[in-house]
């Protein structure tokens, strides 16, 4: 199914990018403020929600009807919050390196609800 490796691809691609960027963060290097990393994380993002959308309807699977597409929704949008504090609205280094780090968490529990189709996979 091309959707699953288009948006497995996207996955891996938009994690690499925002690990690097809160590196970037982390040590204030200027490549934070190049032209790409402000353009292509949000194509990548736009790919990764569209290939989301395709593979839920090709699988009779929806968030607020089925539990662990719920969960993964709702740690999405903590995702984008914890990333947006993380290398955006943070004030300072130290709350911006906990939402990256949070963020991060965030990220292995949305993957380990898509392998195991099951919300409550850490406990």
């Amino acid at each position: 199914m091309i959707a699953k490796d288009i948006h497995v691809s996207c996955v891996i691609i938009t994690f690499i990018l925002f690990f690097i960027r809160g590196v970037w963060m982390i040590i204030d290097s200027d490549l934070l403020q190049r032209k790409w990393t402000r353009r292509v994380p949000p194509v990548i993002d736009t790919t990764l929600l569209a290939s989301a959308i395709v593979l839920s309807v090709t699988i009779y699977q929806y968030p607020f009807v089925h539990a662990w597409l719920t969960a993964k929704v709702v740690a999405l949008f903590l995702y984008i919050g914890l990333g947006m504090l993380a290398l955006t609205y943070g004030k300072t280094k130290a709350i911006r390196i906990s939402a990256w780090v949070a963020a991060q968490f965030c990220f292995v529990y949305i993957v380990a609800v898509a392998i195991t189709k099951n919300p409550l996979v850490l406990s």
